[in-house]
């Protein structure tokens, strides 16, 4: 019985490992084809990319031809370095270099020698290229932009590095990849998939037609078109109005939370990242420390919101019932507190209650509304705790999960961080040390897109949309929940009428009346926020921002708004006129207040930014 189950085992094992090796030589032919690499080539045909269409359908990025010079070094022959190089135009010592880097990349793939030739270029060199085995071009698809705008919107496309083909095997030496903006945010979408020939080669690297008659080839599939959510005539307005300025623009369609505007400033012409010229542009735009145009200051500069920072105050006041809409507080062009200090206040009627409180953009008022909120509490920490979780819900102090390719988080401190900042318990702290959270100008911090974001939430009554750039994949609409499900704020709808009213009458007989827009009834809040650097160790402080929020219509709202200009002065003077501006022209499609249009367009800040102190001018140092 034992021989017999001892037979039995080694017929299984010797069916088991005949039944493999049938499997492998005749069944799978992976390993055959890995095996035959030495006769093998494999070539690649690129896609097209997909386009960039804005919402309304008007093309933003299309493709153009480009052609690579590469090599496959294992099938290089002896040839005339001299000859070659001349009609590369590159030295004999630049060539030599390239071909090393090549072998160390790897002898059987192929790389690039030179990148993105001109169609003249490559119809001059395409006769010549059959003299020199080993060598070939390489069709691929550069991007061809139909605006000279949008260029921190868009992003572009540049070679990969060693570390992007280490992490994915989909790219090889020589391929392009998305590194900004949309185009990297979305480069699975957009890159399509590659197509792929294995063409079979004799021992003298001959071809001799494709390999398993090309059951292994594919066909390169063309990248996903695709439509954003900007508005490409609003973003171009955007970008002419802050010309000679630097800042930010975010517009926002409340009821989607889409992003009809995205404007930094200054920017530069997309087209300048494209082709050959692509590096030296690039290098150029990087190192611009001053303006920093490659800096895109709507998602990633930081800065004190100033009075638009009010309205929230007013809303957890409501919320938290510590005021009501009727409760009215003197202004004396201030407010005291504490040891002789004082936070200042321009002249305007008083006493005020909310909604002209609001309007007239009254320091005095909310500072006593501030200190209600954090001494209705037992203890400091858990006033501000309680205030910070309303600020959360409405999405700041975070990143609220956009689909954008940058961005910063903004900052709303908490117990943690003033306890830190004041030694706590060695020293008490109270709700006078955080007044300066009243106005706008404490310890907070928000982006632009982050104070658009709070705009279209009130304009809202209390929810928002995760803004987002994205609006349809080959016409198709996103429904991501990220981006279809409501957010809801920790303040009740019922709370937000009043400031809403606040907000309009900032346009009816408040601080931006002069802005006023025939025909379209807005709500809006200027605000003027300190503007400090630090110069060899001292704090030194600079000319004002200017900021402004808007939405319009107030009922039923179509856009919602954020201007910031850094250096500006005040609220109105620069960042309502442009927010005011941004309205009417995406409302009515043309502009009736030419006389705003005109003095934006006239007036400069470059000599502002050019005084020795400018510093950076988009953080505050506390």
């Amino acid at each position: 019985m034992r021989k017999l189950l001892l037979y039995i085992i080694i017929l299984t094992t010797g069916l088991i490992f005949l039944a493999r090796v049938f499997y492998l030589q005749v069944i799978d032919t992976s390993l055959a084809l890995r095996s035959q690499d030495n006769a093998i080539e494999i070539n690649y045909d690129y896609p097209q990319r997909g386009y960039i269409y804005d919402r309304n359908g008007e093309l933003m990025v299309s493709n153009q031809p480009s052609y690579d010079v590469m090599v496959i070094p294992r099938n290089l022959k002896p040839f005339d370095t001299l000859e070659f190089s001349k009609i590369l135009n590159i030295t004999p010592d630049e060539l030599g270099k390239k071909l090393d880097k090549a072998k160390i990349y790897s002898p059987l793939l192929p790389s690039v020698i030179i990148p993105q030739l001109t169609k003249s270029e490559y119809a001059f060199l395409q006769e010549k290229m059959r003299k020199y085995e080993g060598f070939y071009i390489q069709k691929r698809s550069l991007r061809d932009y139909q605006v000279d705008h949008s260029a921190n919107v868009l992003g572009y496309i540049a070679q990969v590095n060693k570390q992007i083909i280490k992490d994915n095997p989909y790219y090889i030496s020589g391929d392009l990849i998305g590194r900004s903006g949309v185009e990297s945010v979305y480069e699975e979408l957009l890159r399509g998939v590659k197509g792929v020939k294995y063409i079979q080669k004799d021992r003298f690297n001959r071809d001799i037609g494709p390999y398993k008659d090309g059951i292994f080839d594919t066909l390169p599939e063309k990248g996903k078109d695709i439509n954003i959510t900007i508005d490409s005539k609003l973003q171009e307005y955007g970008e002419k109005l802050m010309q000679n300025k630097r800042g930010g623009i975010v517009a926002l369609e409340p009821a989607t939370g889409e992003i009809l505007a995205l404007v930094t400033a200054p920017s530069y012409d997309p087209s300048l990242l494209v082709g050959r010229k692509r590096s030296p542009n690039y290098t150029r735009l990087y190192y611009d420390s001053i303006a920093r145009p490659l800096y895109d200051r709507g998602l990633l500069a930081e800065y004190p919101p100033g009075s638009p920072f009010k309205t929230l105050n007013a809303l957890i006041a409501l919320q938290e019932d510590v005021v009501s809409t009727e409760d009215e507080f003197y202004c004396n062009n201030g407010y005291s507190y504490g040891r002789g200090r004082r936070m200042g206040c321009h002249a305007h009627s008083s006493p005020v209650d909310m909604i002209p409180g609001i309007s007239t953009s009254c320091n005095s008022y909310f500072a006593n509304v501030y200190r209600r909120i954090i001494e209705k509490y037992p203890s400091p920490q858990e006033g501000i705790d309680a205030w910070k979780n309303h600020l959360s819900s409405f999405g700041l102090g975070q990143f609220m999960g956009n689909d954008l390719s940058t961005g910063r988080p903004g900052k709303v401190p908490d117990s943690d961080y003033y306890n830190k900042i004041y030694n706590y318990p060695t020293y008490k702290w109270y709700s006078t040390a955080t007044l300066s959270n009243a106005i706008g100008q404490g310890e907070v911090l928000m982006t632009p897109i982050q104070l658009a974001n709070m705009t279209a939430t009130i304009a809202n009554r209390g929810w928002y949309y995760t803004p987002h750039i994205l609006k349809e994949i080959e016409g198709e609409p996103i429904k991501e929940d990220k981006f279809t499900v409501k957010n809801h704020t920790t303040i009740e709808p019922r709370h937000f009428e009043p400031v809403v009213e606040g907000m309009h009458q900032v346009y009816i007989n408040g601080t931006a009346r002069s802005l006023q827009v025939p025909g379209i009834e807005i709500a809006g809040k200027t605000g003027t926020a300190e503007n400090f650097t630090k110069i060899d160790g001292k704090r030194v402080q600079l000319t004002d921002h200017s900021i402004f929020v808007a939405f319009a219509p107030v009922d039923n709202p179509k856009i919602a708004l954020a201007v910031f200009v850094e250096n500006g002065y005040w609220g109105s003077r620069y960042a309502g006129r442009i927010a005011s501006l941004m309205v009417e022209k995406y409302i009515k499609g043309e502009i009736t207040r030419t006389d705003m249009e005109k003095w934006i367009l006239e007036n400069s800040l470059e000599d502002e930014y050019a005084k020795p102190l400018s510093g950076e001018p988009f953080t505050i140092n506390q």
